[in-house]
């Protein structure tokens, strides 16, 4: 399996939607392959943080220099 393939099964793989033989060539390719296993094991997480719908209160100088970024970038458009 290539990591386009694996990128391809990402959703069915995190929804436990693969046949048996499927799940055994995705397993095969994360435990060579550091970047697709960082890739889903990320996905994981972040579908997680999302689930729990916690909200995280920023320091306030980031929030500033994130909101001065985003406002930048909203203007070159």
């Amino acid at each position: 399996m290539t990591c386009s393939e694996f990128m391809a099964k990402l959703d069915d793989c995190l929804d436990q939607k693969l046949d048996a033989e499927l799940r055994a060539e995705v397993d095969s390719h994360l435990r060579g392959c550091e970047h697709c296993l960082i890739t889903m094991n990320t996905t994981r997480m972040t579908i997680e943080i999302y689930r729990r719908n916690d909200i995280y209160e920023l320091p306030e100088t980031l929030r500033t220099r994130l909101e001065a970024s985003i406002m930048a970038r909203c203007k070159k458009c």
